[in-house]
């Protein structure tokens, strides 16, 4: 996964990736994989030969993109080596790379097969744009959790789907959750604090997303037959509001507390938990139910 902060970053206007933590992202493994099982199972039957996961973070998505293809070559890419890394030590036997999501997506085949042996070994120390050797066609794309990072997917939902086989499947879940609590509470935080114009760039990393509407007319104009639906899922955790916060801590409020020195990271967080168990009350039992909005998209070529 990639986060490109521009415009008040500490790069002087040039785009950095956003580091992740592999580490904190499998906390809530299950919660977390539960929605790309659900993806993965309203795909057509198909023979598929050539699969990829883009963004595959740890590998948990990729363990069950392969166990549902199981005689196929399988892949995956991720823009963060600490991702990578876990990936390779989960799923030995597969091959992943590490490549940025969205310049992977305009490259040309060609572009792809370059260099590609360079990215192979589990010590590579390839930079997060490096080409894959694994190249189009593809019978399934498989993209969870990680295009909602990506701008104008007026223009990628396209360029990925000139990437499958006829008959081949793009495969994509994303986070709707920018208007829920737990995201706007991030943003009014960030501008309400002696970090603001620190996190500018923060606040416009995640761009809303179109439409059902429109992902269907841009898809559809592609040549795809789209299936697409939202799923609303209440994640049970123990532990209150610092779970929401752990949560968090993995995805979207990374951006927001990167950029900040230790003791404003730790000034943020505080109130963010602070006004987390405001939005989230806690249940009898301590923990708190956490409403987690879903969009699925199937695009077949």
């Amino acid at each position: 996964m990639r986060v490109k902060l521009s415009a008040a970053s500490d790069s002087g206007g040039t785009s950095r990736a956003m580091s992740w933590s592999a580490r904190q992202y499998v906390q809530f493994e299950d919660e977390r994989t539960r929605p790309v099982r659900d993806l993965l199972a309203a795909l057509p039957a198909m023979d598929a030969r050539t699969v990829i996961d883009i963004g595959c973070g740890p590998g948990n998505s990729t363990e069950l993109l392969a166990a549902r293809f199981s005689g196929a070559a399988v892949s995956g890419l991720d823009s963060s080596t600490d991702m990578i890394a876990a990936a390779r030590k989960r799923l030995p036997g597969l091959r992943f790379d590490l490549a940025d999501v969205e310049r992977w997506a305009y490259e040309s085949d060609s572009g792809n097969a370059t260099d590609a042996g360079n990215a192979t070994d589990a010590g590579s120390a390839t930079d997060a744009g490096s080409a894959t050797a694994v190249t189009a066609p593809f019978d399934v794309i498989l993209a969870n959790a990680v295009l909602q990072w990506v701008p104008d997917h007026a223009r990628l939902f396209p360029a990925l789907a000139a990437k499958l086989a006829p008959g081949g499947a793009l495969a994509v879940q994303m986070p709707d959750n920018l208007d829920e609590p737990a995201h706007r509470l991030m943003r009014e935080i960030a501008a309400d604090g002696p970090w603001a114009a620190k996190l500018t760039a923060a606040a416009a990393a995640r761009p809303p997303m179109p439409t059902a509407d429109r992902y269907v007319e841009i898809l559809s104009e592609a040549g795809c037959r789209v299936d697409i639906w939202r799923t609303t899922y209440y994640h049970a955790l123990s532990g209150g509001a610092e779970a929401v916060v752990e949560w968090f801590k993995g995805s979207g409020l990374r951006p927001f507390i990167a950029p900040l020195r230790d003791e404003e990271r730790e000034e943020f967080v505080m109130r963010y938990r602070s006004a987390v168990a405001r939005a989230y009350p806690a249940k009898s039992d301590g923990g708190v139910l956490l409403p987690f909005p879903r969009l699925f998209i199937i695009a077949v070529h």
